[in-house]
């Protein structure tokens, strides 16, 4: 199952014809990355996303690491574990997968990359297995919360500016 077939929220799905695209100047000043003290296991170059924290860690070492805000997966649909990174795509298509398609059937099947309506916003770094991504959002509102069907969701800026800075087979782990 493609990785865009897991990655849209119930909340997106039931709204996904009346999302306004939103310029990245009106996302919060705090979305910023920021440098922050990190303890953790793992080598620099390293993603940890922290689902109970709610934030995605890029581990820069000595220490410290890149920290962003980020909605997770919503009750029943979170997950743990190791993955990497196995591909990078700017404004990816997405389709709903079968049981969102069932929930909203008057979706489309597939929604066009750069559409106000995609859940995938600006970017996405699809992990491997092809179920999961770190991916944008047209729907800022979202970070923060446990809103996605498994995906990592960040701000568009962050994404862009995460995009920019791994890449394909970049370490990502996930905790609970």
């Amino acid at each position: 199952m493609s990785i865009a077939y897991r990655c849209l929220t119930a909340s997106l799905a039931a709204a996904a014809f009346c999302l306004i695209a939103i310029p990245t100047t009106t996302t919060p000043a705090s979305a910023r990355g920021e440098v922050v003290a990190f303890n953790g296991d793992v080598s620099p170059g390293t993603i940890v996303v922290r689902t109970n924290e709610r934030r995605l860690y890029l581990v820069l070492g000595q220490g410290r690491a890149m920290a962003y805000p980020v909605g997770v997966g919503r009750a029943g649909k979170q997950w743990a574990g190791k993955s990497f990174i196995d591909s990078k795509r700017i404004r990816p298509a997405w389709g709903p997968p079968p049981d969102i398609k069932r929930e909203h059937p008057n979706m489309p099947d597939v929604i066009p990359g750069g559409s106000p309506s995609n859940p995938m916003g600006a970017a996405a770094l699809t992990l491997s297995g092809g179920e999961y991504a770190i991916h944008g959002t047209n729907n800022p509102g979202s970070i923060g919360g446990y809103v996605s069907y498994g995906c990592i969701r960040m701000y568009n800026q962050d994404i862009t500016d995460l995009y920019d800075r791994v890449g394909v087979g970049t370490p990502v782990v996930v905790t609970r």
